[in-house]
């Protein structure tokens, strides 16, 4: 029997603590020993959940009352009145030891007293210990309160308060981690009548909600406690937000406060708008609800079918519900910790024995009576025995593809997974205790629903909303009802649940990849209905994707391809399929422009450069490159990535696997690849995988060049799997290095962040947006007028190295052509005669400068090969764009001093 077996794995890894762990606060099942706070090797943020507390025992006191063991409830509740003691110098979480310790204790004392009253055989003995425990455990928490926001600085000393160093430097908190108090201070505030505690919690989540975005009604991940300044501005129903939602709900049950339902219900409609993308549930930016933040999901966010049961919103709890499923098949029913989005693939492999999925599993059946649930619990059951167990309790899976464990059970194994796998399979006539006289904590722990009968001993002015909270009354009060599933389905005769699911068939398909075609259930059964078209944002807009146009198409967005190899983006609403078209192609158009600015903030800030030195001329050559927005940031170091190059077949890098050469000849080198055919990450990490230190990536447009276009920062699929840096190069600036690596594929090629410390060392030529230097006024007006007659402006030779005699006083400012067309070629000639027709105009300078002249040209030449062609003044590096075509210029003026030399004919009329 199903109740029986999950029955014995509780008491399996319940044992194995008290036999081996105990008093320790946790059990380590493969070393059959206690985990105790600063005797194992430090773990981290982990280990703030552990305080020397005997963590496992008060986390799983309810446990035992579920399974009906008054005996060893009665014995726990003596051990840890006896031996727990919160008087400790140890730092710990406050989100975590108030879920675990504080509601543990509290749950396990409303449960002393439930027991004393129904069963006078039991806790005689019991004077309200727990609850003296748990407020001596709330006022060690309070301090962590004391900040400006009202929101807790994450973690506490238990013994010294805030007077920790590791304390001291804290700015940051989760969402989560602020927002999942409300229902255990607000607990020990009726319960003790100390009313502070629940002040302090209300002030907490009063702030979390005046922090919103106002349009989205989102909250961001984390933010800073002293300002309320957002630091991470993702938006999902997962990890660092999770049970801010859930507590806002649940404290509306359990307090009767109607305004905590109402913002509930406004955070509710924003993440089912943005966050619920069919069965899926996204990461988006708060502030931009329409982009994507993230390419994975976690497991964390299983809680939230559940959360839509208590709702009343069983549909899409269903829904999410089932894709979970097919995700957890695919791993012998373990769920990840995370999964990739767009093929279901294992994006964080571990698993702890997570309660979420199975919570979510057990609301459900409660909620439809479905027995496909009992059916997805038999086989996490199973699983968890063959995968997890050991001979001391079950260990966390380590890998869920390779089933290795790793020496680790977190005390919620006991607390939530396995009471929710007892509780699924078990009747009413099999409890002790009436669920519905309770509400569970994000912890499992039960608080009496009778506390919103308690008032505090304090006067509490409710906070005054506005009506424009909700459209009118009737959609306030639609929110207060549940949605009345006979009616929707009215015309199924058979199992509506079922039909939801079956609708979800192969949505995880074998292959990894999503179901091309999600046809909502309502549009089966449900008398109104409206299609979902699958969105794109525009981080994930490719313009080489045919789907991609035909999508922006149908929004009236016309893909316009311009003569550089940029393209241009232009909406017209009345080419839109429908006017909800049109108004999605607004909304991806301003996703787009507020792209294009971010990735061009990012490349202004952080240019990086592409250095070699020329094989054939020495030279130092220069190309500016634009950054990544993944992998490795080079700007926090003054490191350079150096190496051999090599071109990758196929260039675009995009097919699996590469060229047979690609697969050996990469490794342990920077890899070339062409811009095109799919996202730039996808060409970054084919090359990592084949060991490549860092991978260029060249325009496929042969004439683009950083002269005449803005430098911008690749962006990346919201994966953070990258662990070396990405640089980009326009058109022509990428053929030079293509023809220096061709020619000579030994040159050593250098990653550096543009103007950082390793790159200020002379050089003898710099290839570079010119727009980006620093110039004054004067020079800016001379250069464009150069321009103007079809020549770049390039440097002043460097007069202190020649002499004032010298040819170089005369020819003082060297400019150059843009490319060695021939047209440049004859603007250099052009100038190369008029500069040497003012020495020779006057045939009494002829003699002395002729005889200095071939003295002149090889300090020049000399120059070039050893030291930068710099400005005398501020010795800047110069912004020479063809160090050949330069070359050839001094060629020329070799030759030209020659033939005058050699042939008295070619001498000016006036020289002597």
């Amino acid at each position: 029997m199903l109740l029986d077996e999950a029955k014995e794995m509780f008491y399996h890894g319940y044992d194995s603590y008290i036999s081996h762990a105990y008093p320790a606060d946790e059990l380590m099942p493969l070393s059959c020993r206690g985990r105790y706070r600063g005797v194992e090797a430090d773990r981290g943020d982990i280990d703030d959940a552990l305080g020397n507390f005997s963590l496992t025992l008060i986390d799983s006191l309810d446990t035992l009352v579920v399974l009906n063991n008054l005996t060893e409830f009665e014995t726990s509740v003596s051990r840890i009145v006896t031996d727990v003691d919160f008087d400790k110098d140890v730092v710990v979480s406050v989100f975590e030891t108030n879920i675990r310790v504080l509601g543990g204790l509290l749950s396990g004392h409303v449960l002393a007293k439930y027991i004393q009253q129904k069963y006078n055989s039991h806790l005689k003995w019991y004077k309200s210990q727990l609850l003296d425990l748990a407020k001596d455990l709330g006022y060690r928490l309070l301090p962590a309160f004391n900040t400006s926001t009202g929101i807790p600085f994450p973690r506490v000393n238990l013994k010294f308060k805030m007077n920790s160093p590791k304390i001291a430097i804290a700015r940051d908190t989760c969402t989560a981690c602020a927002g999942t108090m409300i229902l255990e201070f607000a607990a020990l505030s009726r319960l003790s009548g100390e009313p502070i505690f629940e002040l302090k919690a209300r002030k907490a989540m009063d702030y979390l909600w005046q922090q919103r975005h106002r349009w989205s009604d989102l909250v961001g991940t984390v933010l800073n406690i002293h300002n309320g300044d957002w630091i991470r501005r993702e938006s999902g129903v997962g990890a660092g937000i999770d049970s801010y939602y859930e507590y806002l709900l649940k404290a509306y049950i359990l307090l009767g406060d109607e305004n905590f339902l109402e913002r509930f219900n406004r955070h509710y409609e924003g993440v089912m708008k943005y966050v619920k993308q069919g069965p899926l549930l996204v990461d988006v930016q708060m502030h931009r609800p329409r982009t994507n933040s993230k390419n994975f999901m976690d497991a964390l966010l299983a809680f939230w079918p559940g959360l839509q049961v208590l709702k009343g919103d069983i549909k899409p709890a269903v829904e999410t519900h089932e894709m979970l499923y097919q995700v957890i098949q695919r791993h012998n029913y373990l769920m990840p910790e995370a999964f990739t989005i767009t093929d279901f693939q294992v994006h964080w492999a571990q698993h702890l024995m997570r309660p979420e999925f199975l919570e979510s599993t057990y609301f459900l059946y409660k909620a439809t009576g479905d027995h496909h649930y009992l059916e997805v619990g038999k086989h996490v059951l199973k699983s968890l025995q063959k995968f997890a167990r050991t001979k001391c309790g079950f260990a966390a899976v380590r890998d869920v593809r390779t089933g290795s464990q790793e020496d680790r059970m977190d005390s919620f194994v006991l607390a939530e997974t396995l009471k929710y796998l007892y509780l699924l399979f078990a009747s009413k006539d099999d409890l002790i205790i009436d669920l519905d006289e309770f509400i569970f904590t994000t912890e499992a722990h039960f608080l009496p629903l009778s506390l919103s009968l308690k008032n505090l001993n304090t006067t509490r002015k409710g906070k005054e909303y506005s009506h424009s909270t909700y459209a009118s009354f009737s959609a306030k009060e639609a929110f207060k009802t549940c949605p009345n599933t006979h009616y929707l389905f009215e015309d199924s005769k058979h199992n509506v649940y079922s039909d939801i699911r079956a609708n979800l068939k192969n949505f995880v398909t074998s292959n990894g990849k999503s179901s091309s075609v999600y046809t909502p259930t309502c549009s089966l059964h449900m008398k109104h209905s409206s299609p979902i078209k699958p969105r794109i944002s525009a981080q994930e807009f490719s313009a080489t994707n045919k789907e991609h146009i035909e999508y922006v198409k149908s929004l009236g967005i016309a893909v316009v391809l311009m003569p550089d190899g940029r393209i241009q983006l232009v909406h017209n609403t009345a080419a839109a399929a429908s006017i909800q078209d049109a108004e999605e192609g607004a909304i991806f158009m301003q996703e787009m422009i507020n792209r294009s600015k971010q990735q061009l903030a990012v490349a202004e800030n952080q240019l990086r450069l592409v250095s070699f030195t020329s094989p054939k001329t020495n030279a130092r050559i220069k190309l500016p490159a634009g950054p990544a927005q993944f992998g490795p940031d080079l700007s926090k170091s003054d490191e350079i990535i150096m190496g051999n190059a090599v071109i990758v077949s196929p260039l675009t890098a995009c097919d699996w696997p590469l060229s047979e050469n690609s697969m050996i000849n990469v490794n342990g080198k920077l890899a070339i690849v062409e811009r095109g055919d799919c996202m730039f990450i996808k060409k970054v990490r084919h090359v990592q995988q084949l060991g490549a230190i860092a991978c260029i990536v060249i325009d496929n447009v042969s004439q683009s060049t950083s002269d005449s276009l803005p430098m911008f920062a690749m962006s990346g699929d919201g994966i953070d799997d990258i662990r070396i840096p990405a640089v980009f190069l326009y058109g022509k600036e990428g053929a030079i290095l293509l023809d220096v690596v061709n020619e000579f594929p030994d040159v050593i090629i250098e990653l550096s962040v543009f103007e950082s410390k390793v790159d200020d060392k002379p050089v003898d030529s710099d290839l570079h947006d010119s727009e980006k230097w620093k110039r004054n006024a004067e020079d800016e007006e001379e250069e464009e007028e150069l321009i103007d007659q079809g020549i770049a402006h390039v440097t002043e030779i460097n007069t202190d190295s020649i002499g004032e005699e010298n040819l170089s006083e005369t020819i003082h400012k060297v400019q150059q052509p843009i490319d060695n067309s021939r047209k440049s070629e004859a603007l250099l000639n052009t100038f190369l005669q008029n500069s040497l027709q003012q020495v020779f105009d006057d045939s009494a300078l002829y003699a002395s400068h002729m005889n200095k002249a071939f003295d002149s040209i090889n300090k020049w030449i000399d120059l070039l090969s050893k030291s930068a062609l710099m400005t005398s003044k501020d010795r800047t590096f110069n912004p020479l764009h063809d160090v050949n075509t330069f070359i050839l210029f001094i060629t020329n003026v070799s030759r030209k001093m020659c033939d005058w030399t050699e042939n008295p004919r070619l001498v000016p009329k006036n020289a002597s």
